[in-house]
């Protein structure tokens, strides 16, 4: 047996030898590492395995030797099921308690049956395996598996009252195929795939903290102003954009057809900007069937710094299955609400909602501050993105990936990826009068990605004197940019961030209001 016939196995048979070893461990985590230890051993040991038919039964030997092994060293204790998910969204305070003692009940009663029940009722109920894959894997006939699933299932009725025991104990283990879940990005969908959890996983690709927003977004106009900026300024070609764009919104008119759609985001502006944006179209688009439920994090234990789901493996992720909260009428609410105000053409409609109450989406006020924030500055026109920048290019002798490694730590409530950085290296190296310059003189554009990768920035004088407080980046050129739904432009901007107070204001110079 080669690698290459090996590794279609590993993602076969991965589910299967967890159940057995969660059965055996009574451990997720001693279990996972169990079957690992397993696939090791018998890749080392492939070449022994004559007949390749064999190697279901042959690796589930494996597995318990394994088990075997690592319960001799230490005395494992049984983990309980999280329940975290059983709040449903729209049910009344009595039904949300019926259903948590309904599913305490099922799950006392699913821990005392015997472990033979047990296991085939997770591999066929909640895994979807058929009895034959079982069967080979098990090494037990299909008309033997069949009376286990009959036997648990009659067990499961009568310890309690249950309609359709089959359904629930579907539910109990995290739902199935009626389960949307929806991602901030491709990153975190992979990891959710690779954590096993069933339903569907989609990624939703956009950058909202980036470029030009309108309120409505499947309006034509709107979507046509965007896909030119995101080409002009990260290189996205027009009609890919639109493209995804149609498909990813197609899924939401789809949402009827589950039974759950689940929201997985953390808590940065690239997160809550597409967090509000989704809130905003489900609250439009009502789905009253359909359960909506919310995983919104800005922290992991044992991770730091932590940046982002993309940062968990598929097992850290995977923990987090359950822990979702039900997603509500004041979730809606100041979902919409912030998508509203942050696609305005007038921000201080963003301000005037941040100094209410957001405790609705506990990470959304610090993220949308921080929105406001790279609005020039009443100080010296600088953003707090470029005066980072500025900053971090003073103390010297970093290459731009270098620099952009240290602004994703420092800057993290922006969630800004490398092209957005190049964009403002852009900005700040080409106005008429730089603030910065590429100390290579062959180095024309930092959009470059060699020169991305090894140039080296460094202060003009010009931008010396801003970041010193003694000018204002306005003298060097005039601002031409997009923050939201606002469009900051010419020489004065409307609008201006005091870093003092900590808001947004009109700039009186150009309102003409004192």
């Amino acid at each position: 047996m080669e690698q290459s016939d090996f590794e279609p196995l590993v993602r076969k048979f991965t589910p299967m030898a967890m159940a057995i070893a969660r059965e055996k461990l009574m451990d997720s985590g001693d279990a996972e590492d169990a079957v690992q230890e397993a696939f090791t051993q018998a890749y080392l040991h492939r070449h022994s395995l004559q007949d390749p038919g064999a190697f279901p039964g042959w690796f589930r030997r494996i597995v318990e030797r394994q088990c075997y092994r690592m319960t001799r060293r230490r005395k494992l204790p049984s983990a309980p099921y999280d329940d975290g998910f059983l709040a449903a969204f729209g049910e009344s305070l009595e039904e949300q308690v019926e259903r948590r003692l309904e599913a305490e009940e099922l799950r006392q009663s699913l821990a005392s049956l015997p472990a033979k029940q047990r296991t085939a009722a997770e591999l066929y109920y909640w895994r979807g395996y058929s009895l034959g894959e079982m069967s080979a894997f098990l090494g037990v006939s299909p008309s033997t598996l069949k009376k286990r699933l009959h036997d648990a299932r009659r067990s499961l009725r009568r310890a309690m009252p249950v309609a359709d025991a089959a359904a629930m104990l579907k539910e109990l283990y995290e739902g199935g195929d009626d389960m949307l879940h929806i991602t901030n990005g491709d990153c975190a969908a992979q990891k959710l795939r690779e954590s096993g959890i069933g339903g569907e996983i989609v990624a939703w690709r956009e950058a909202y903290n980036h470029g030009p927003v309108f309120a409505d977004g499947a309006d034509k106009d709107g979507r046509e102003i965007r896909a030119h900026y995101l080409e002009q300024t990260l290189g996205v070609p027009r009609e890919e954009y639109l493209s995804a764009c149609e498909a990813q919104e197609a899924k939401l008119g789809e949402l009827e057809r589950f039974g759950e759609v689940v929201l997985w985001f953390e808590h940065d502006l690239y997160d809550q900007s597409m967090l509000a944006y989704l809130l905003h179209e489900l609250a439009r688009r009502k789905p009253e069937s359909v359960r909506l439920s919310l995983l919104c994090i800005g922290e992991y234990p044992g991770v730091e710094p932590f940046i982002g789901l993309g940062q968990l493996s598929g097992r850290q992720l995977g923990a987090l299955s359950g822990t979702w909260q039900p997603i509500g009428k004041e979730q809606l609410e100041l979902g919409s609400g912030l998508w509203e105000a942050y696609a305005s053409a007038d921000p201080m409609r963003l301000q005037r909602l941040l100094d209410g109450d957001t405790s609705a989406l506990p990470l959304a006020h610090d993220a949308f501050r921080a929105h406001l924030a790279r609005f020039p500055s009443s100080r010296d026109g600088l953003g707090s993105a470029e005066r980072a920048i500025l900053e971090l290019a003073r103390e010297g002798n970093l290459a731009a990936d270098g620099m952009f490694r240290i602004f994703t730590v420092k800057m993290q409530l922006l969630g800004m990826g490398d092209l957005q950085f190049r964009h403002i290296l852009n900005g700040l190296a080409e106005q008429p009068e730089p603030l910065l310059a590429w100390m290579d003189g062959d180095c024309d554009s930092p959009s470059d990605r060699a020169v991305f990768r090894e140039g080296t920035l460094a202060l003009t004088a010009f931008g010396r004197r801003v970041l010193d407080g003694a000018a204002n980046r306005g003298e060097g050129g005039e601002w031409d940019d997009w923050y939201g739904g606002a469009h900051v432009a010419g020489s004065r901007p409307a609008w201006l961030w005091d870093g003092q107070t900590g808001r947004l204001e009109e700039n009186s110079a150009v309102s003409g209001k004192d």
